[in-house]
């Protein structure tokens, strides 16, 4: 199929982020022809809360196609969207705003989320559902409605992801598609249908949710508003698309089995693609979906770059307020192992392969020879010692390791690269010029609207600039070093419990310089 004056079609991929929506136009060889984005706040009116305002995350979301739009001299065959996912909004019966979007960062639903852990079926809904019980999950976020606000909880008479709510303005309809919805912790991976016992957990039923469809279905129109405000054809297609998490791994070509995306912005995942669902026995892992016959395994860290903005803040303040290639200079002063200095990275708890909210930042094994350099060069390292830990429960949950592909603000330095490859004990491939969600969320499209024939182009779409192989004697420095770091989180848990059972007696944390992203 072939777009004005025989040029190939284009799709523009929306990927609804954190802190930023970003609309990228494609043509169906992999080009890259515009693109925009519009940013938004991540409130924290309290400690644990991370909400947003879903209006302005609907504005940017306007705002980056038109203006992507008025870049493109060609007509375009549909829009595909792709989001950061577990975010949930309660709306009443006409479809109105009754909360703000409590994203995968808020914290607020902590005990429900220990308590679900605790019971013998917790694993077990885990297991089912794909999505582990941790706080960033609307599961728990669900019980937390229902026990800090029943008044507002029974007022609700749907509850959706941030995609949902804006496909519900753009198309009218009330869909949430299964990659998102294997990231509540509602859904049944296995039957693709939500699951009855996680339904009870949270005291809603089917009804409550919406309607749930393929990544790859096919909204037929925008609604007269919609079209309005972007600027697009009323008989524009729109395809619902997946969460922003197995979209990267196809954005970046990691579509294969053994192949593994990692990807490090403010936090940082590794997901490997299978082709059926299954969670390790451990529990270390997620499973999402992208289509029916491709899945993601892998963990997310909520801790990747905010480490070094918090070591610039806290250590380096002389160095300024955009100061990440000093400090990553500064880091490669210190030796490989930090001479000994272990960092937790917990600033902001943790999730995988642990999936706890109770875990603080530490620095274990300090004395009196160190200095700043092995402090901030022992964050970094702490960061991909974190990665390391998820790639062993990926290959703990039966998953091959062959490549590694790796993306991300992290990917600009040369000693965050190389130290990465020097503690996963693998090379790592790293893509050029790829926008990885809004790259996928554009390929699904396009395969969703016939113009190409199979998501595996993207495999041969993106180009590898860069690949970083392990030095060995590094490489053994930090297999030696991992273990210990493993342990210290068992170590710490009594002491992160004590911590937090006291919190309320002590003075209380300081407010962070910037909201995590």
């Amino acid at each position: 199929m072939a777009g004005s004056g025989g040029s190939p079609p284009v799709v523009i991929g929306v990927d609804i982020g954190t802190t930023s929506t970003k609309a990228v136009a494609y043509d169906t060889t992999g080009r890259q022809l515009a693109t925009n984005s519009a940013g938004y706040p991540l409130g924290e009116p309290q400690p644990g809360y991370a909400e947003q305002d879903p209006q302005r995350i609907l504005d940017a979301v306007v705002t980056s196609i038109r203006a992507t739009l008025a870049e493109l001299d060609r007509p375009v065959a549909g829009l595909s969207f792709s989001s950061a996912m577990h975010s949930l909004i309660g709306l009443d019966g006409d479809g109105d705003l009754l909360t703000p979007s409590i994203t995968w960062a808020d914290s607020r639903a902590s005990r429900q989320a220990e308590r679900l852990r605790a019971v013998p079926s917790g694993l077990a809904l885990h297991r089912r559902t794909g999505t582990p019980i941790h706080p960033m999950a609307p599961l728990p976020k669900l019980l937390w409605f229902a026990e800090q606000q029943p008044a507002l909880f029974d007022e609700v008479a749907h509850w959706v992801g941030i995609k949902d709510w804006v496909l519900l303005r753009f198309c009218g309809m009330l869909v949430t598609d299964h990659s998102i919805a294997s990231g509540t912790g509602l859904m049944d991976i296995y039957r693709l249908d939500w699951d009855t016992e996680a339904l009870a957990i949270a005291g809603i039923s089917a009804q409550k949710l919406p309607q749930l469809v393929s990544t790859t279905a096919v909204l037929p129109r925008l609604t007269a508003w919609a079209a309005s405000a972007t600027g697009l054809p009323e008989r524009t297609p729109v395809v619902v698309g997946a969460g922003d998490g197995p979209l990267a791994n196809l954005g970046l070509g990691a579509v294969h089995p053994g192949m593994v995306a990692c990807s490090i912005g403010t936090s940082g995942a590794m997901r490997v693609m299978v082709e059926h669902p299954g969670v390790d026995p451990l529990g270390g892992v997620f499973c999402y979906a992208l289509t029916e016959d491709r899945w993601v395994v892998g963990g997310a860290i909520n801790n990747g770059g905010i480490v070094l903005d918090w070591a610039g803040d806290a250590l380096a303040p002389d160095l300024g307020t955009h100061a990440a290639d000093e400090l990553v200079a500064l880091a490669a002063r210190a030796p490989v192992g930090s001479g000994g200095l272990i960092m937790l990275p917990y600033l902001l708890s943790e999730r995988a392969p642990h999936w706890s909210a109770l875990p603080r930042g530490a620095y274990v094994g300090l004395t009196h020879g160190h200095r700043r350099e092995h402090l901030v060069r022992s964050a970094i390292e702490g960061v991909c010692q974190q990665l390391a830990l998820v790639l062993a429960s990926v290959r703990s949950a039966g998953n091959e390791v062959r490549e590694v592909r790796a993306s991300g603000g992290f990917a600009r330095s040369g000693l965050w690269r190389q130290i990465l490859a020097d503690a996963l004990g693998v090379s790592v491939a790293f893509p050029a010029e790829h926008e990885g969600s809004s790259f996928g969320a554009a390929l699904l499209g396009m395969q969703a609207l016939g113009l190409i024939p199979s998501i595996d182009v993207a495999a041969d779409l993106v180009r590898i600039e860069e690949i970083i192989r392990p030095d060995p004697a590094a490489a053994a420095t930090y297999a030696t070093l991992l273990p210990l770091f493993a342990e210290l989180y068992d170590a710490l848990v009594p002491t992160f419990t004590s911590l937090r059972r006291l919190a309320p007696g002590l003075p209380p944390e300081p407010t962070p310089t910037s909201p995590p992203m």
